[in-house]
């Protein structure tokens, strides 16, 4: 009897190969694993291990892929460990290490994929990145990627555009480009090149006195592209500073420890680390020569600022050089390693834990390496958080959680960084929430630039601090977008048609929110006519938190004075 082949089938690997896939690890750094991982209880697990994998293979009733079995296998072990230890196949882990480099090679290009009929999404270029191939050759925001190389761009997927736009420095692509406003398509060779992926979201002065970095991650390029920031503002008069790690998840702990030196003495501990293994035990200090060693600084955190954000606001604040805002971190206090298999691909191993210079223990409690339950509980935290003070947290602490600063004030530890000031997140309207959720203002001002985009670049052109100063949301543009929302199916105000499913609003509720939805849309057109580093200096105007935040500026002072006394 002929039985249906399942989708676990490939060629059997050797006895030898498995045993390479199983203890064949070695370090980015070329060295060999150490001899201890050779004991005999190893040896004999390992055996096991073999066995097992090797029966199943040659024994089970149905034709298996090795590849897939030994994947299931590793990702049965690392559930046993933590949340946080993870292995990449060959694909994942080329994502992840242009996230860490901060940079890949192809054509320059932020894009997004506007739905068209029963699948067939039309390629548009979102952001031209400057300085990039793309930009050198004429390509604009809003232009239409039709065709790539002769093959049709409708219903790509975001893998097709990748697989057809990226590629080896050096290398020439070929577009036809449809250009709104112009009949005829364009034609563009693009020879791709290395990209850089900027980490560094915005810096700006946000009045006479007050410089302002917002960092999305820290990768290889981090420290240079805050350090040139750094100089830029003060040259421009900064006084004090507000650094935004909101959102930031982390990255590279040397990046972390080389940006939190730049605000602190020569030799204070930026943090220390701990783990099974000799090797795994370190400290890492600040430099000396530090830019910004005097001056008042707010450091921005939420519950998305992880690990070595928690590493920066975690230093800042044991040394009490920094006043920290916002709603509790994450809580990730866990080092990994990356060690890259023969075959390519990779594991990224927790071996040690972080410590503040305090001696906190930043990360959360976790059940094994269960990770639905883990981040479930985070979100609980950080929901309750929203009641409390930053005081009533602190009181409440259990004595083996709390530590002290060098001034002597209590913070806690196991669960995150607790900011001197809680701001709870601003809840958003009903009817904010139902534009957000359809993507509504966003899917309008497309629309808006594809009919009015060379009236505003022939007035603005690459002036982008005129436009965000300059630049005015009237009630014409409000009235077109009412009725755009109204089609889309959010209906505000009365005499609009309204399709099935649609929600219905007021005009007071549009009247009350007018400089959120003004903002919204104002921070839109100046992303998609330069780039995201526009939207923050339009957004600050409406941004709750940094908003709040700029009140605290006299403990953030005292902080400052009370650092630069102390020797």
């Amino acid at each position: 009897m002929k039985t249906e082949k399942s989708p676990l089938r490939k060629k059997l690997w050797s006895r030898k190969t498995i045993v390479i896939l199983l203890i064949g690890v070695s370090f980015l750094t070329g060295v060999q694993l150490e001899s201890q991982l050779f004991s005999r209880d190893t040896t004999s697990a390992l055996q096991r291990i073999e066995d097992v994998f090797l029966l199943i293979n040659r024994r089970y009733v149905e034709e298996t892929d090795p590849d897939q079995i030994a994947r299931y296998a590793i990702d049965g072990m690392l559930r046993e460990l933590d949340p946080h230890s993870l292995y990449f196949d060959i694909e994942a882990l080329q994502g992840e290490n242009e996230s860490f480099d901060a940079a890949f090679e192809g054509i320059g290009i932020s894009f997004e994929l506007l739905p068209g009929e029963n699948g067939s999404d039309t390629l548009s270029v979102l952001n031209v990145i400057p300085g990039g191939p793309s930009e050198e050759a004429g390509l604009q925001t809003g232009d239409r990627i039709m065709v790539v190389d002769g093959a049709s761009t409708i219903g790509f997927s975001e893998d097709d555009v990748r697989r057809h736009l990226k590629g080896p420095r050096g290398t020439k692509v070929h577009l036809s480009v449809h250009r709104p406003g112009v009949p005829e398509a364009l034609e563009f060779e693009i020879i791709r090149d290395k990209i850089p992926i900027h980490t560094l979201d915005a810096s700006y002065m946000m009045d006479n006195g007050t410089g302002y970095i917002r960092l999305n991650r820290f990768a290889r390029t981090t420290y240079n592209e805050f350090m040139a920031s750094l100089r830029t503002l003060k040259e421009q008069g900064m006084e004090r500073l507000v650094l935004d790690l909101r959102g930031n998840r982390g990255g590279f702990m040397q990046m972390a420890v080389r940006v939190a030196g730049e605000f602190l003495k020569e030799g204070q501990l930026v943090v220390s680390q701990s783990g099974f293994t000799e090797d795994s035990k370190e400290a890492f200090y600040a430099g000396g020569n530090g830019l910004w060693e005097q001056g008042p600084v707010m450091v921005l955190v939420d519950g998305a600022s992880a690990s070595a954000s928690e590493i920066v606001a975690g230093a800042l604040q044991d040394h009490d050089r920094a006043l920290i805002v916002g709603q509790r971190t994450f809580g990730k206090g866990l080092v990994q390693k990356q060690y890259v298999l023969r075959d390519g691909s990779a594991l990224r191993l927790t071996v040690a834990r972080y410590f503040t210079p305090s001696g906190r223990l930043i990360q959360t409690d976790y059940e094994d390496g269960d990770r639905t339950d883990y981040y479930a509980s985070k979100a609980a935290l950080m929901k309750s958080d929203g009641t409390h003070t930053a005081e009533e947290l602190l009181s409440d602490a259990a004595d083996s959680l709390r530590y002290r600063t060098d001034a002597g004030r209590l913070v806690i530890a196991g669960g995150g960084i607790i900011p001197d000031y809680i701001i709870p997140a601003d809840s958003l309207s009903p009817m904010v929430r139902a534009v957000l959720g359809r993507n509504i203002e966003d899917r309008f001002v497309r629309s808006w630039l594809d009919l009015h985009g060379a009236s505003l670049k022939a007035r603005w052109g690459e002036q982008a601090d005129a436009f965000i100063n300059g630049f005015k949301v009237d009630d014409d543009m409000l009235e077109a977008f009412r009725s755009y929302a109204a089609d889309k199916g959010v209906v505000i105000g009365e005499g609009l048609s309204a399709p099935e499913g649609a929600e219905f609003f007021t005009d007071a509720d549009l009247a009350s929110e007018k400089d959120l939805v003004s903002a919204l849309l104002k921070g839109r057109l100046a992303t998609r006519l330069y780039d995201r580093s526009a939207w923050y200096p339009v957004w600050r105007h409406v941004d709750h938190l940094l908003v709040e935040s700029q009140k605290l500026w006299e403990p953030a002072g005292r902080l400052a004075e009370q650092y630069s006394a102390a020797r």
